[in-house]
């Protein structure tokens, strides 16, 4: 089987497996937003996509970070499929992990803490890599790629360990030397954005993660708990450096009650890259969007 109808086939299942297990935990599914006044900012990728009409400018969504939290005071569990659009830096093309639009499953749980979500994180993906072998455990087989049983819970290693035990590039080589997927928490206030919440009791330690895959497929999964009091989201918007009146709208979203909320974003294309076994991300889509490249179509 080609690479392509393989990474169809893979990633049809991905999305069944996901809505599948999210439904029986609970979940609804949420519509994506595609175009918005205010999106993540995201300040490791900094060019913008943005769109004119209607006398305004809006923004291609880059996560649907704020819409999640604002969608859990509708209903306590919620997801969306949500195509992103983050203009990467044209060496990004190298790294095999980036392309310029992608899809993240996203979702959000009301009064959920990390631990909770981590979980959550765990069984889902053991759930999707369970059909995956199921389903397309045969053709995977054909092109040489065979899909281990992992168990849980996946281990653990804060930010700080990581980067004493593994120098500066430490999400690859710890990616690379794991023989399972691995969380790794607690990272330094300034390494994340505004939205992501402060650990009370650890002054300058967010209550976050990101799940990385093994055999050098780099990050998985990243999420964490929120800041959704009024008072921390504006002293976080000013710690970075960030404009008041360009983050308004959260602001009166916070004014108005946002209740406390921790979730994730898993790439789905990034996921089937790794269940299939390629050597980049582009192998996944039929028209992919790789940094700095024309597309044909």
């Amino acid at each position: 089987m080609k690479c392509e109808a393989l990474a169809l086939e893979v990633t049809s299942v991905v999305l069944g497996a996901s809505r599948e297990f999210l439904a029986r935990e609970g979940f609804i599914e949420l519509l994506p937003v595609i175009l918005a006044p205010v999106t993540d900012p995201l300040r490791t990728t900094p060019e913008w996509a943005t769109v004119s009409a209607y006398g305004s400018s809006w923004y291609l969504t880059r996560s649907m970070i704020f819409h999640k939290q604002a969608a859990v005071r509708v209903h306590p569990k919620i997801f969306c499929f949500s195509p992103n659009v983050r203009l990467e830096p044209v060496e990004r093309a190298q790294t095999g992990r980036h392309l310029f639009e992608f899809v993240q499953l996203d979702l959000e749980v009301r009064n959920a803490a990390r631990e909770e979500v981590m979980d959550l994180g765990e069984r889902l993906l053991l759930h999707i890599l369970a059909e995956v072998r199921r389903e397309c455990g045969k053709a995977l087989a054909k092109a040489g790629r065979e899909i281990p049983e992992y168990s849980r819970p996946f281990p653990r290693i804060t930010w700080h360990e990581a980067r004493r035990e593994f120098g500066e590039d430490f999400e690859l080589v710890l990616s690379q030397k794991s023989e399972t997927p691995v969380w790794l928490v607690d990272f330094p206030i300034d390494q994340r954005e505004f939205y992501d919440r402060e650990d009370p009791e650890r002054p300058g330690i967010l209550r976050d993660m990101d799940l990385i895959y093994p055999e050098g497929y780099g990050e998985a999964l990243s999420g964490g708990e929120r800041e959704h009091e009024l008072a921390r989201i504006k002293a976080r918007i000013l710690r970075q450096g960030l404009s008041l009146d360009a983050y308004a709208p959260i602001l009166a979203l916070a004014e108005d009650g946002l209740p406390p909320s921790a979730g994730f974003g898993i790439g789905v294309e990034r996921l089937v890259r790794f269940v299939c076994g390629f050597d980049h991300v582009r192998k996944v889509r039929l028209f992919p969007r790789v940094p700095g490249e024309r597309a044909l179509l």
